[in-house]
């Protein structure tokens, strides 16, 4: 993948790009990250202006973000483009794994109050990540190159992990490391078990567990039977290993 940004702080993305899974897709040629700065298509490097109409604070110019576009399209092609505002929809984990399938993606990052509208065209949609307001689309744009570039094939060194990631269906379920105890704190015995059954539904039960108390909202309607029963006995206050003494014959 190209991940375009078009921004006036480029060095942001520099640092973001030499560490972590970012890096690590870099490096094995899966990702390449390729920032525009609108300053070099505007004279004296001059982005922003005041807004007409009396509106407080200064606007990012239509002539440099619309020139930048049009270079980066001459060089590499269209690619999907995206605005971060505000007002746009909240990134979920659908949208990454839609947006990790294509060949090239732009973020068209605004600052102070905005972009000057007559560039909103260029988007193919906007995003966010929340109902909350930045001082630009800088923090949005990093957060979405990450969440794209762990999703490509090949970066992770354990691909099966996407498979469990918080949002698939269910929360994650809790994870443990080494000392097995921590301040009198023991890892559940049941994952020292080597029983890798026992395993499998410990972790489906403490997923289900835990969407239950934190997110009610992301229960999904498609219950197997197994998620079905698991989730009423979570309803009455059993815990995995009482509702396990239960399957007993």
């Amino acid at each position: 993948m190209k991940f375009f940004s078009i921004t006036i702080f480029p060095n942001l993305f520099e640092c973001f790009c030499q560490y972590g899974i970012v890096s690590q897709a870099i490096k094995k040629g899966m990702l390449e990250v390729i920032t525009i700065n609108p300053r070099n298509y505007a004279p004296k490097g001059k982005v922003d202006d005041y807004a007409y109409g009396g509106h407080p604070g200064m606007v990012l110019k239509p002539e440099p973000i619309l020139l930048a576009y049009e270079d980066l399209v001459s060089k590499y092609g269209k690619p999907y483009t995206v605005i971060a505002q505000p007002w746009g929809k909240p990134i979920t984990q659908e949208d990454l794994d839609r947006l990790s399938k294509l060949d090239s993606l732009l973020v068209i990052c605004g600052r102070y109050e905005g972009i000057d509208e007559r560039v909103s065209f260029l988007a193919d949609e906007e995003l966010s990540l929340g109902d909350f307001v930045l001082s630009g689309g800088e923090i949005f744009a990093l957060a979405l190159l990450e969440g794209v570039a762990r999703l490509l094939p090949g970066v992770l060194s354990e691909p099966e992990s996407i498979k469990k990631d918080s949002f698939r269906r269910w929360l994650g379920a809790p994870v443990y490391t080494r000392p097995a105890e921590f301040k009198g704190m023991k890892v559940p015995q049941v994952l020292l078990s080597g029983n890798h059954k026992l395993i499998e539904l410990w972790e489906l039960w403490h997923s289900i567990k835990r969407t239950v108390e934190k997110r009610p909202d992301l229960v999904p309607e498609d219950l197997s039977p197994l998620e079905e029963d698991m989730l009423k006995a979570i309803k009455k206050g059993l815990s995995f290993e009482e509702w396990m003494e239960g399957k007993k014959p």
